[in-house]
């Protein structure tokens, strides 16, 4: 196979979607109540550095009530809870190859099912700029990851501490193998790797090719329009989710909205949606690190408030069925159609209730139509990062459970347990 070659998109055609919907106010956005929650993670020695990112779903193929919830941590490695929010497992992350280089630190989890014989959940270490491996059996993760396995977007370990790494991360099964499909931090990049099965049951991958979506944008007005970043970084994508019937990856570009493309990166992406700040110009201030935003020219999306983060999708037997966004800006979640252009139909948050505190910045999310324990309709899981009660001097994140038919009810969409199953 040839290396792996970028296409460039400078002459990328950015096309938008419409909307069914107006957008809502925040006093008519429903509160879902969420059902269990994971223990507090603390983002500090004491904590092990513990700082939650993305949850995956791991379904067991006896009896779903074994089913267990694959979540990151960053430095603190990952964590597996069974459908009671209980810890049964914790794996930490890799050491550090030298006295100067970073520290393994796991951003994001997906779950490949079968394998050479093996469901294996799939993490991105962008401490060290990996894929590993960890086959699932019974609940529990068994490390699998070929010590040799490759550098994704780097050469040398240099490099890698420049922290310009595999950051978000989803997988992709087709006809022709099983991938991970892997964003670049710091840069327009999303990678494909082809998984690869080495000697003495191990894993590795390969490199397929490399997308980079745009870094400016053109506006109405004819003005160019680039997001405001520290120097030297570009508008990063974390969130990604494949459409498994269809072969259509989407794509969160945190300050510009959510892309639809070939799941093999050939072709030119869609701008599905934008964020409501897109377009806005910024000026970078060296003292404070942070942007100032100029005058809102008008030109930006109703729905999501950057940063446009986790993706997800719910089946439903009928080919159809609702990708899930998480609007971070505003603590809520985006719901769009699967099908054709995903158009827009509603929005939701994961409020407080029963002892157990809403959700907020979320990061990653995952949703599955598939019955869980007592989640006979689905089972929908987010970040949170601002858990609460808060803890001085001690940054707080867990994950959040709640029920598929509970989204359902209050947005008016379908309940389907006979969707897509991820084990098909």
């Amino acid at each position: 196979m040839r290396p792996a070659r970028p296409l460039f998109l400078a002459a990328l055609s950015v096309m938008l979607t419409g909307s069914l919907a107006a957008p809502a106010s925040s006093q008519s956005i429903p509160s879902i109540d969420p059902k269990i929650e994971t223990p507090a993670l603390f983002d500090d020695e004491a904590g092990g550095n513990a700082n939650g990112d993305d949850p995956a779903i791991w379904v067991d193929p006896d009896d779903d009530e074994d089913s267990v919830v694959v979540t990151t941590a960053k430095e603190g490695g990952l964590n597996v809870y069974d459908l009671d929010g209980d810890l049964t497992q914790h794996i930490d992350a890799p050491a550090a190859p030298g006295p100067d280089d970073e520290n393994g630190r796991f951003n994001n989890v997906d779950v490949a099912y079968g394998f050479a014989g093996k469901d294996l959940a799939v993490v991105s270490d962008r401490g060290r700029d990996h894929l590993r491996f960890y086959a699932v059996d019974d609940g529990r993760l068994t490390d699998v990851t070929d010590p040799a396995v490759p550098f994704l977007f780097n050469t040398t370990q240099e490099q890698v501490n420049d922290q310009e790494t595999g950051y978000g991360l989803t997988t992709w099964k087709d006809a022709t193998g099983t991938y991970a499909l892997v964003s670049r931090r710091h840069k327009t990049s999303i990678g494909l790797f082809r998984l690869v099965a080495t000697a003495g049951g191990k894993v590795s991958y390969r490199a397929v090719r490399t997308l980079d979506l745009p870094a400016s944008f053109t506006l109405p007005n004819g003005a160019t329009w680039t997001p405001c970043m520290e120097p030297d970084e570009l508008a990063q994508v974390e969130g990604m989710v494949v459409d498994q019937q269809r072969d259509v990856l989407y794509a969160a570009q945190e300050d510009v909205g959510i892309w639809r493309m070939r799941a093999d990166l050939t072709g030119a992406p869609v701008l599905v949606d934008k964020v409501k700040e897109y377009g806005v110009p910024g000026t970078y201030d060296p003292e404070t690190e942070e942007c100032v935003p100029g005058a809102d020219p008008g030109y930006g999306g109703a729905h999501l408030s950057a940063d446009a983060e986790g993706l997800t999708i719910y089946y439903r037997e009928d080919g159809k069925g609702y990708l899930l966004a998480s609007s971070q800006g505003d603590n809520t979640f985006a719901v769009y159609r699967r099908e054709g252009a995903n158009a827009y139909l509603g929005q939701f948050r994961v409020g407080a209730d029963d002892g157990i505190d809403g959700v907020e910045h979320s990061d990653g999310s995952m949703v599955l139509n598939v019955p869980l324990g007592d989640f006979d309709s689905g089972l929908f899981i987010a970040h949170d990062g601002a858990n609460t009660p808060e803890v001085p001097d001690r940054e707080n994140t867990n994950f959040k459970y709640a029920d598929w038919n509970d989204i359902a009810d209050d947005l008016g969409l379908d309940v389907d347990t006979d969707g897509w199953h991820p084990r098909d």
